[in-house]
């Protein structure tokens, strides 16, 4: 399998993101393709984020403005999504990353923009979604299809994740913070990005970019007419992360969890090293 090499843990550590290209293999990615297209027709574990974005801001859900669906935790009930991120290449590829002796799932996430899709992914910080405290927390964005800027490609504020500002979680289709959020709004980076640092990155399949919890990113329309914009993000915690309750965003297989408790089986399948065959 490849290996991270030196210059891209470096990378990561400096910018709170990097592209590791070509490391999965082809057929794997491709293999995808089935489980991702049924988390993304389970209307049980996704959403509509054009008709939740429409509803938002008074827009015509109807109209002209493709789709967007997204859902998280897919792993909980699809075994070829829970085979993928605990028992392929990628968990030994992002424990060599973060240099950590053991690695825990957090959650999966299915996000796919279809051709014409009007929506933006506004920036945010994933941190404040997450019910874990650590410095060994990230997230994984692996395409299935071709992703440049036009079809909704991802936006990374380098060394953002270096900031102690603390960002208020957001809806990702508005800048409109979650009720009851804390901490300061998340400025509009696609109409000022101002003397941010944004590098935005095509990807292949068979890449993996992959980001620190506190790095600011956010993700444009996809303008093309025929290209869909398919991805699968994997988030993982590594050694010293501790559960932390958000009531923000509760999950309801954590309820076993406390304040300060090591990570755990099954709350948090083990994916480094490998414990599901």
């Amino acid at each position: 399998m490849s290996i991270v090499h030196e210059a891209d843990r470096l990378a990561f550590l400096a910018d709170g993101v990097v592209a590791l290209r070509g490391v999965l293999p082809i057929d794997l990615v491709a293999a995808l393709d089935a489980p991702v297209e049924r988390a993304l027709a389970n209307e049980d574990t996704t959403t509509d984020m054009t008709a939740l974005g429409a509803a938002l801001t008074g827009d015509d859900a109807d109209g002209d403005r493709g789709r967007f669906r997204s859902g998280v935790d897919h792993w909980r009930h699809d075994d070829d999504l829970l085979r993928f991120a605990t028992a392929s290449p990628l968990p030994e590829l992002i424990a060599a990353l973060l240099d950590t002796r053991t690695l825990f799932l957090y959650e999966d996430s299915v996000l796919a923009k279809e051709p014409n899709t009007l929506e933006p992914t506004v920036f945010h910080q994933d941190h404040p979604y997450f019910s874990v405290d650590g410095e060994a927390v990230c997230t994984t964005w692996i395409p299935l299809d071709p992703v440049t800027r036009d079809t909704g490609g991802m936006g990374y504020v380098r060394g953002s994740h270096r900031d102690d500002t603390r960002w208020r979680p957001n809806l990702f289709v508005t800048r409109d913070a979650i009720p009851g959020a804390e901490g300061e709004d998340v400025p509009d980076l696609h109409a000022d990005p101002g003397d941010a640092d944004i590098v935005w990155l095509d990807a292949e399949p068979g890449d993996v970019i992959v980001h620190h919890a506190r790095t600011l990113h956010g993700a444009g329309p996809n303008h093309s007419t025929s290209q869909r914009r398919r991805a699968i993000s994997i988030r993982y915690c590594g050694e010293g992360v501790t559960f932390r309750s958000r009531a923000l965003t509760p999950k309801p297989h954590h309820e076993t969890m406390s304040d300060g408790d090591p990570l755990r089986e099954p709350e948090f399948p083990q994916a480094w090293p490998a414990t599901v065959p």
